[in-house]
């Protein structure tokens, strides 16, 4: 019994978080996973006609697809963002069909990394 719901706990729990740029440097790997990422929403992204914004990192962006999924109070513009869901590529481009997305204040991801080091 307790190793069938070690497994079950294992098989549930989401990859660790990567960044925007850590993710896009081989998101072939990733595809059709379940992934967590983090990144900065790019100004001026966010539609909520397509429930879609852009995360981005240093480098690279990513577009996330909020239809589903739970969205903590907060999202907005250049804020520090954390997402959960599945890595898709769709017309040319990849796109994280996210289930949760979290906002929170930067210093806490920041910490994170730093502590994930």
């Amino acid at each position: 019994m307790t190793l069938g719901l070690l497994a079950t706990v294992l098989l549930q729990a989401p990859a660790p978080t990567q960044t925007v740029d850590e993710l896009m440097s081989s998101p072939a790997e990733h595809l059709n996973q379940d992934i967590a990422v983090r990144g900065e929403v790019q100004d001026g992204t966010i539609d909520n006609a397509t429930m879609t914004f852009v995360l981005e990192g240093s480098s690279s962006t990513l577009t996330i697809r909020f239809t589903d999924a739970m969205v903590s109070n907060g999202l907005d513009d250049n804020r520090t963002v954390y997402a959960e869901g599945v890595l898709l590529f769709e017309d040319g481009a990849y796109v994280l069909d996210a289930n949760v997305i979290k906002t929170s204040c930067p210093s806490k991801y920041e910490e994170e990394a730093e502590r994930e080091e």
